[in-house]
């Protein structure tokens, strides 16, 4: 046999210059490309947060100041909440906080995972239930109120239509009642949100291998023990990913409790939300609605990073 002697190829200095330029750029063009949105990601978001967190621990009122006054905004945010008589609105806030929380991420999560069940049965019209579910979600927080508000008010909505048809002793005034109108802001939420953890549910549950499934049948495990010991365990994941973006949802909502309820009669409706933008901008309040920011911040960090944590564990197994 032979061997054919293929010739070196030797790059001129010129030429391997030219390659080296270009293999530089290529490696630093996505650096180029993202250095932008990360110098405004940096600036505007994490910029702006270490700015509210200093301005919470000025006396700033209308205006920022700059002299450093300690967690004075602080103490007067937790001396509201524990000794003030009657309730503070920060302690309104805080509690409502607790309620809507609770019962809008149960709610959401309960309803979903039946829906999700419900749908993954492959019953007839499935493609047209999912989207009319999802739709709700497509919709602001603004829209989702205004239209919760015109269906609850007594005088507009559905207590009006039932006293027409002739059911006068209906009434369902809650959105005007301070000691209820709270959980009509869960009735709106719960209504937007729940098609959107409907879908997640139904992708976890699609997702899981029907072998074992048809497994445990044989074994003879029941339905409700199927969906205990198997089905809701696998769904973990998916859990926990819904209860970040209810969590993360329900802590930020303002537009909603202002569409639906402007706040409620004497602002019993309020959310820390709220009370952080009538602090900071209408009661010349600076560094106490700071600190309510920053308390916001710290809850949502309190969430976001046990669940990071938790993933990054997941992974490095």
């Amino acid at each position: 046999m032979s061997t054919v002697a293929t010739p070196e190829i030797r790059l001129t200095p010129e030429r391997a210059e030219r390659n080296s330029v270009r293999s530089r750029l290529q490696d630093a063009l996505p650096k180029i490309v993202l250095a932008p949105s990360f110098v405004v990601t940096l600036v505007f978001v994490y910029g702006f947060i270490v700015w509210t967190g200093y301005l919470s621990f000025t006396n700033s009122k209308t205006f920022p100041s700059y002299t450093l006054t300690g967690a004075r905004a602080y103490q007067r945010l937790w001396g509201w909440t524990f000794e003030s008589d009657p309730p503070s609105s920060w302690y309104t806030s805080v509690t409502n906080m607790g309620i809507f929380g609770v019962l809008y991420v149960g709610i959401c999560l309960a309803l979903g995972l039946f829906l999700a069940i419900l749908l993954d049965q492959k019953i007839r019209g499935e493609g047209i239930l999912r989207p009319i579910y999802l739709y709700p979600m497509a919709l602001s927080f603004i829209v989702t109120g205004v239209a919760w508000k015109w269906f609850l008010d007594p005088g507009l909505g559905l207590e009006q239509t039932l006293h027409q048809w002739g059911w006068t002793s209906f009434h369902f005034d809650w959105i005007k009642n301070k000691d209820f109108v709270i959980y009509t802001v869960v009735i709106a939420g719960v209504w937007q949100a729940s098609g959107f953890v409907m879908a997640m549910f139904l992708a976890g549950l699609r997702g899981i291998d029907g072998e074992i499934m048809k497994a445990a049948q044989i074994d003879g495990a029941t339905t409700i023990q199927l969906y205990r010991r198997i089905v809701i365990p696998l769904l973990r994941p998916v859990f926990l990913s819904a209860f970040i973006v209810l969590a993360h949802m329900a802590i930020k909502s303002y537009d909603l409790v202002v569409a639906l309820t402007s706040g409620g009669p004497g602002g019993s409706a309020w959310l820390p939300s709220n009370f952080m933008y009538e602090y900071t901008f209408k009661r010349n309040e600076m560094a106490v609605g700071s600190a309510s920011a920053i308390i916001m911040l710290m809850t949502i960090t309190a969430i976001i990073v046990p669940y990071l944590y938790s993933e990054l564990r997941e992974k490095s197994r």
